[in-house]
């Protein structure tokens, strides 16, 4: 079974058991989350939401609260003298599935 949810803006596809990183999340490691906008259900039956299946759940645990590797951003405008750069880290969540439930 699995499913599609929806947290930060961006829709993943989960099954129990998977490791997925999101946008940064309220917790700490070894919480427990629980997601209530499915969008989608699927396996035998499918089930598909306008715009989320009612009474479905996914519950994950959190494994990692990290920071992504750095990335540079360099800014330049020929013959301006005009050079910036700075680095920039994005924070993330790492979740384990651990149960969809419909």
């Amino acid at each position: 079974m699995y499913a599609v949810i929806k947290t930060g803006g961006k829709q993943y596809r989960v099954s129990e058991g998977d490791v997925i990183r999101v946008e940064k999340l309220a917790g700490g490691v070894g919480d427990s989350v629980e997601f209530d906008e499915v969008l989608m259900v699927g396996g035998e039956k499918v089930a598909v939401g306008t715009p989320t299946v009612t009474g479905a759940k996914v519950s994950a645990e959190i494994v990692a609260q990290d920071r992504a590797k750095k990335i540079i951003v360099f800014k330049k405008k020929r013959r301006k003298n005009y050079r910036r750069k700075y680095g920039h880290r994005q924070p993330y969540t790492e979740l384990k599935i651990t149960g969809v439930s419909a």
